[in-house]
């Protein structure tokens, strides 16, 4: 508790503290600026300035300060979110290690499942076909058809499909979906062209996107009758196990 004697220069030394802040906030210092100068509580700071008023210029300078270290807490959040991100999938990836020629057989049944062609009642005779715009999936699929399956590369044809707006640049797709699969450029004549309106709010349309690559296996009802069969074993084993 402060005695008689000095709540004087106590008092003062406040008045001091305070017409300092005045000053500093009169100068459009933000607050964190002010309390590196002015060592006092944020509430107490509060307010002091509760009847400061700013000229334009000054009002300015906060504003644009606070934008600043708003950019800055959000860099900060997103570099750690990118730096866990790739903690989490190296970590991951470390956990798979050699695949056995079984393992990756029933990866290529599960990859063709999910987003291969199916044969239907209606449609007897289907052949194996596989579309998909991720390079990743598709390179997968082909390493699958020719190592698992033993598919001739003769055999496999390529059909692109993609939005009329990439008419300018669909050289640059072949090239794309060629890299992307080993065969050569000629192999990616066939392309269908996409008449729909595009979303203007989709992001897979600037110049990462290459549309949607086809993978056809000639003469291959056959295969895909059995590709249904080792997919209803798979969930026959499967839940009978769990």
């Amino acid at each position: 508790m402060l005695s008689v004697g000095s709540v004087l220069p106590y008092m003062k030394l406040k008045l001091k503290e305070k017409a300092e802040a005045i000053q500093l906030r009169k100068q459009g210092k933000t607050y964190s600026e002010i309390l590196h100068k002015v060592p006092v509580a944020k509430s107490t700071l509060s307010i002091w300035l509760r009847e400061v008023g700013l000229a334009k210029k000054q009002f300015q300078r906060i504003t644009r300060k606070r934008s600043e270290a708003s950019k800055r807490g959000g860099k900060a959040r997103k570099d750690q979110r990118i730096e866990l991100t790739q903690k989490v999938i190296s970590d991951s990836r470390s956990e798979i290690r050699s695949l056995s020629k079984r393992e990756r057989w029933i990866i290529g049944i599960a990859l063709y499942w999910a987003e291969g062609s199916k044969e239907k009642e209606w449609r007897p005779g289907s052949r194996t076909e596989l579309t998909n715009s991720d390079p990743l999936m598709i390179s997968v699929f082909l390493k699958w058809l020719f190592d698992s399956c033993e598919v001739a590369k003769e055999d496999v044809s390529f059909e692109i499909y993609i939005h009329e707006h990439k008419k300018e640049s669909i050289n640059l797709v072949k090239k794309f979906w060629s890299s992307t699969t080993g065969f050569p450029i000629q192999h990616f004549e066939k392309v269908y062209w996409k008449k729909n309106k595009v979303n203007a709010k989709r992001r897979n349309i600037g110049n990462l996107y290459y549309g949607n690559l086809r993978v056809r296996v000639k003469a291959s009802s056959i295969l895909n009758r059995k590709i249904a069969g080792w997919t209803q074993g798979i969930v026959e084993q499967y839940c009978r196990i769990v």
